[in-house]
């Protein structure tokens, strides 16, 4: 299994978002989602993310809070840790990324672009300001097939 981190930056009513356009054979392909990636050697999940987000927006965050861990399994990909953060602060400017194109969403227009089923769940939970949580997914190819939340079978 492999460690990963993933940070939504927010401003009053909007996250910071990465459409996934620009990689190719990329898994995430047209897909809005936050910032982050794997953790390095040696790395903590605080110092991964702290890097990914300086590297794929130019930002620096000032504040980072760490809500929760999601496991994701798939029949198509390796197992993966992810450590999911969000953060309200930061400073610098935003550059291009080399991975999609960078854009400020409003919250309630967010469900409505392509992301992966399980990052609803997620979404909610931290939209709802859940207590730090360990949510499982499980995909068949691109479909959810089982959420489990803290123990507790969703899906």
């Amino acid at each position: 299994m492999k460690n990963t981190t993933l940070c939504y930056l927010s401003r009053g009513d909007e996250y910071l978002m990465l459409h996934r356009v620009k990689k190719k054979n990329d898994l995430n392909h047209d897909k809005w989602i936050g910032f982050g990636g794997k953790l390095e050697e040696n790395e903590s999940p605080e110092e991964g993310i702290l890097r990914e987000v300086r590297e794929e927006t130019g930002l620096c965050l000032t504040d980072l809070r760490y809500r929760g861990i999601v496991t994701f399994i798939s029949d198509e990909a390796e197992g993966e840790y992810m450590h999911l953060f969000t953060a309200e602060h930061y400073e610098g400017e935003i550059t291009d990324c080399d991975e999609g194109e960078i854009a400020w969403i409003k919250k309630v227009d967010f469900a409505a672009l392509p992301q992966w089923e399980g990052d609803k769940i997620f979404m909610k939970l931290l939209e709802d300001g859940a207590p730090f949580f360990s949510l499982k997914l499980r995909y068949e190819g691109d479909r959810l097939a089982e959420a489990v939340l803290d123990g507790r079978k969703l899906l």
